[in-house]
């Protein structure tokens, strides 16, 4: 069996986010499934982490690759850490605001820069849905730990 290379493994990285990303968006603009601060959060986890993967995908030197690596999974293990909130905590509350994925995005100044990808349309007990029997947000968590591990592979590699 062929090994996953560390650029194999950053390409794998930035699919697996975007792809992330785009259904998160066929669901808001096909299926009406509104998003909450957290949902937008993870979103922006995602892309930044696909962002960090491109950059490490074109930057010479292993080091550099190593280092922006090891920050995509810090990242992507945030990124679980919020799922895991927005569905105990934040999926129980009548609202979102204040919370610090609503800071988050408030403070970068998203929503009003790029309001199709950024734009807080839900508060998170109206947001919670389910899909295939989960809650949403428990397959942004999976998918999450996968780019972790897809990220793991990728240090591990010679």
């Amino acid at each position: 069996m062929k090994r996953l290379s560390l650029n194999g493994a950053l390409v794998g990285v930035i699919v697996l986010c975007l792809g992330g990303v785009a259904a998160a968006l066929v669901s808001q603009y096909v299926f009406d499934m509104l998003p909450c601060p957290w949902c937008i959060l993870q979103r922006v986890i995602f892309l930044t982490i696909a962002l960090l993967a491109l950059v490490a995908l074109v930057l010479p030197g292993r080091p550099l690759k190593l280092g922006l690596s090891a920050l995509g999974l810090t990242l992507a293990a945030s990124g679980v850490a919020a799922a895991i909130y927005q569905n105990r905590v934040a999926a129980q509350e009548f609202s979102c605001n204040l919370t610090l994925a609503d800071r988050i995005i408030s403070a970068l100044g998203l929503e009003s820069a790029v309001p199709f990808l950024f734009r807080i349309s839900a508060s998170c007990m109206d947001a919670a849905v389910d899909l295939l029997g989960l809650p949403y947000e428990a397959w942004s968590g999976l998918l999450f730990v996968i780019v972790g591990g897809v990220l793991v592979l990728g240090l591990r590699a010679r």
